[in-house]
C-alpha cells in the first residue's frame, strides 16, 4: 500500500480499534434487525394482526425516535467527557438491548422486541455524535476523507455481513432464534473488549454544564448549528439522505415478497447490493477527492441517486409476478440483474453523496462544539427518517404501489438537490472544477503540501489558459481568491463558478481604473482576513507558449499587505483547448483531448522582502521546466 493509502489507518491504533467497534456495532444492530424484519414480513400474523406494510414502517419509525428525543443529550455528553471512555458505555448498552431482544425473540413477545428496538435507538443516539467528533482528534485533515470513507465502507460492509448472518441465521428451523439470541449478546462483548484499546481523545469543553431538558437543548443545538450556513445545509443534505435510503431499504422486504414473488433470501440480497454499492462509493471517495474534501463529489452523488432511482422504478414497472422464486431463480432470470445494478449504482452515487458532507462537517464546525452540531445532524437525521416513514405510510394508504413509492422519492430527490444548490452555489461550483480535472484533464500535481494550510499568501502563477484557475483551484485543499482578468471573469458558465468563489475582477488603469483600484483594495482586504489570494503577474494568457514578464502589481500588493509568496507553475495546457497556440482560445475542438495529461508544481515560500517580479517570474519558469 501506499504511504497515503487509507487503509493504512486500519493498522494504527489511533483508528484501527474505533474501527472495530463501529464495525462490530453496526453489523450486531443489523443481526437483530434483520432477522427481525423477515420474521414481520414472513410469519406477520405470530406477533400481531397489523397489516406487514404498516408494521415495517412503524418498526423504522421507532428506532429512529430517539435520535430526535435524545441526541441534544448525547452531543453534549460528547463534549463534555473523554470519548472512548463514553464509546465502552455505549458498547456495554447495546449488550443490555441485544439482551431484551433475546428475550422478545425467543418468546414472540412484540412488544418487548419493539421495547429492544427502541432501546438500539437511544444506544445508537449516544454514539453518534463521538463516533463523528472523534475522528477530527485523532485524524490530520489530508486523512478525514479517507477516514471517513473507511468508516462508511465498514458500516455498509458491516450492515452486509449482519444482514447474511441474521438473515440466514434465523430462517434456521429448530435453532435459528436461539442463534440469533446468543451471537448478538457475544458480538456486544466482543465490542466493549474492544473499545478499552481505543486512545484516549481528550473533553472538547469539560466545563459545560449538562442542560438535561431535551427540547430547550434540542432548539439550542440547532440555532447553533444554523450559525455556519455551509455546515447546516450540509447538516440538511445529509438529512435528507436518509430520508432517501430510509424510503428506498425500509420496503425492501415487502418489495421483494409482493412485487418480486421471491422469498425471504431475496430480501437479503437486494440489501447486500445496496450496501456494497455505498461501500464502494465511499472508498472510491478518497481517491476521486484527491485526499481533500471535495464537495464537488455532492452533486454527482444526487445525480446518479436520482437516475437511479427512477430506472429503478421503470425496472420494477416492467417485472412480471412469476410465482414464489428462490435465491438461485432469482439470479438465473436476466430480468432481474437491471433491479440489482440499479441497486448496487445508487448506492455507489449514494456514497460519493454522503462522505464528503460528513468530512465538511468535521472540518467546517468549531471544535468545542463539534459534538453538539453533529448531534444536531442526528436531530434533523431522525426528523427526516420519521417523515419518511409517515410519508411511506400516507403514500400506500393514498393507493400507490412501492415502486411509484422509489419513482416520487427519486423526484423529491432531484428537487432537493436545486434548492440546496441553489442556496450554496459553492456545492456546484466545485462539481464543474471537479468535472473538469476528471473528464478533460488528468492532473499531475508537485509540491502541495507547501501551500500553507492556514493564514494569508500570495499565489503567483503562469497563465497559459482560460480555465487556469480552474486547475489550482481543484489541486489546492484551501479556497483560493483568484484576482483574474475581468474579461475572463464575465465568461458564461466560467462566470458563475468564478462568482460562487469569490474571484476578484481586475482591469488595466487604461481600460478602467476604478476597476483596477477597487481590485488592489479588495486584494489587500482578503489578505489581512487571512485568505489565500492567486494572481497571474503576466496580466494576460500567453499567446507563444512562453512566460510574458510579471508586472509590478505583485510588488504594490506586497508593499501594502507583506505576505509569504507561493510560486506555482501549470504545465501541459499549452496547446489545449483552453489555450492561444494557433489562434483564439476554445476554437478548436479536436483539442478536447479526454484526459490530456497535465500538470501542477508548487515551489518553495518566498517572503515579501525576496519576491520582486523578476525573481518570482525566474521561480516559475524553473518550475514549469520544458513542459509548457
Amino acid at each position: 500500500m501506499s504511504d497515503r493509502s487509507q487503509f493504512r489507518l486500519l493498522a494504527e491504533r489511533r483508528f484501527g480499534p474505533f474501527f472495530g467497534v463501529q464495525f462490530l456495532g453496526a453489523m450486531n444492530d443489523n443481526v437483530f434487525k434483520q432477522a427481525l424484519v423477515i420474521l414481520l414480513a414472513y410469519q406477520t400474523a405470530s406477533f400481531t394482526t397489523m397489516s406487514s406494510d404498516t408494521l415495517q414502517n412503524v418498526a423504522q419509525a421507532l428506532f429512529v425516535l430517539p435520535f430526535f428525543l435524545f441526541s441534544a443529550t448525547a452531543g453534549q455528553l460528547a463534549d463534555k467527557y473523554e470519548k472512548a471512555s463514553l464509546i465502552t458505555v455505549t458498547v456495554a448498552i447495546e449488550l443490555g438491548c441485544m439482551a431484551l431482544g433475546a428475550l422478545g425473540l425467543l418468546t414472540h413477545n412484540l412488544g418487548l422486541l419493539l421495547g429492544a428496538l427502541f432501546l438500539g435507538g437511544v444506544q445508537s443516539t449516544l454514539f453518534g455524535p463521538v463516533k463523528y467528533a472523534i475522528l477530527p482528534q485523532h485524524l490530520r485533515e489530508t486523512e478525514i476523507v479517507g477516514g471517513n470513507g473507511l468508516v462508511e465502507m465498514g458500516t455498509s460492509v458491516a450492515i452486509l455481513a449482519g444482514m447474511i448472518y441474521g438473515g440466514w441465521m434465523v430462517t434456521q428451523p429448530g435453532w435459528g432464534v436461539w442463534g440469533v439470541a446468543l451471537s448478538t449478546m457475544a458480538f456486544s462483548a466482543a465490542g466493549i473488549a474492544l473499545s478499552r484499546l481505543i486512545p484516549l481523545a481528550p473533553a472538547a469543553d469539560p466545563g459545560l454544564r449538562i442542560n438535561w431538558n431535551p427540547l430547550t437543548e434540542t432548539w439550542r443545538n440547532l440555532r447553533f448549528a444554523r450559525r455556519n450556513r455551509t455546515v447546516f445545509l450540509s447538516i440538511l443534505g445529509i438529512s435528507w439522505f436518509w430520508f432517501y435510503g430510509s424510503m428506498f431499504v425500509t420496503q425492501f422486504p415487502n418489495f421483494s415478497r409482493n412485487i418480486l414473488a421471491a422469498d425471504e433470501h431475496v430480501v437479503t440480497l437486494l440489501l447486500i447490493v445496496f450496501s456494497i454499492g455505498i461501500g464502494v462509493g465511499s472508498l472510491l471517495c478518497e481517491r476521486l477527492s484527491g485526499h481533500k474534501v471535495e464537495i464537488g463529489l455532492v452533486p454527482f452523488g444526487s445525480i446518479g441517486l436520482t437516475v437511479f432511482g427512477i430506472d429503478l422504478w421503470l425496472a420494477a414497472s416492467a417485472h412480471v409476478a412469476h410465482g414464489p422464486v428462490s435465491l438461485g431463480d432469482f439470479m438465473r432470470d436476466p430480468g432481474h440483474w437491471r433491479l440489482l445494478a440499479d441497486l448496487l449504482l445508487i448506492g455507489l452515487f449514494g456514497g460519493f453523496y454522503i462522505v464528503p458532507l460528513y468530512a465538511l462537517i468535521q472540518t467546517r464546525s468549531e471544535p468545542s462544539h463539534r459534538s453538539r452540531i453533529i448531534a444536531a445532524n442526528n436531530i434533523l437525521n431522525a426528523v427526516f427518517m420519521v417523515a419518511a416513514a409517515a410519508l411511506a405510510v400516507g403514500l400506500f394508504q393514498a393507493g400507490l404501489t412501492i415502486p411509484q413509492l422509489f419513482l416520487v422519492t427519486a423526484l423529491l430527490n432531484a428537487a432537493v438537490a436545486v434548492y440546496i444548490y441553489t442556496l450554496v452555489p459553492e456545492f456546484l461550483m466545485r462539481f464543474l472544477v471537479w468535472m473538469l480535472i476528471h473528464s478533460v484533464y488528468r492532473l499531475e500535481k508537485s509540491g502541495l503540501e507547501r501551500i500553507p494550510e492556514e493564514g494569508p499568501a500570495l499565489i503567483v502563477c503562469n497563465h497559459v489558459s482560460f480555465v487556469d484557475a480552474l486547475v489550482i483551484a481543484a489541486a489546492c485543499r484551501r479556497p483560493i481568491r483568484f484576482v483574474m482578468d475581468h474579461r475572463i471573469f464575465r465568461l458564461p458558465v466560467l462566470s458563475f463558478v468564478f462568482r460562487t468563489g469569490r474571484a476578484i475582477p481586475i482591469a488595466s488603469a487604461k481600460e478602467d481604473p476604478a476597476m483596477m483600484e477597487r481590485a488592489f483594495a479588495e486584494v489587500g482586504k482578503a489578505l489581512r482576513d487571512g485568505d489565500l489570494v492567486a494572481i497571474f503577474p503576466e496580466g494576460r494568457i500567453t499567446d507563444t507558449g512562453e512566460l510574458h514578464p510579471f508586472r509590478p502589481g505583485v510588488k504594490r500588493i506586497l508593499e501594502a499587505t507583506p505576505v509569504p509568496v507561493v510560486p506555482i507553475a501549470l504545465r501541459g495546457l499549452w496547446g489545449s483547448f483552453f489555450s492561444r497556440k494557433d489562434g483564439a482560445a476554445m476554437t478548436k475542438p479536436w483539442r478536447l483531448v479526454p484526459l490530456r495529461k497535465i500538470g501542477i508544481a508548487v515551489g518553495e515560500l518566498v517572503s515579501a522582502a525576496a519576491a520582486s517580479p523578476d525573481a518570482l517570474q525566474a521561480d516559475v519558469l524553473a518550475l514549469r521546466g520544458e513542459w509548457k
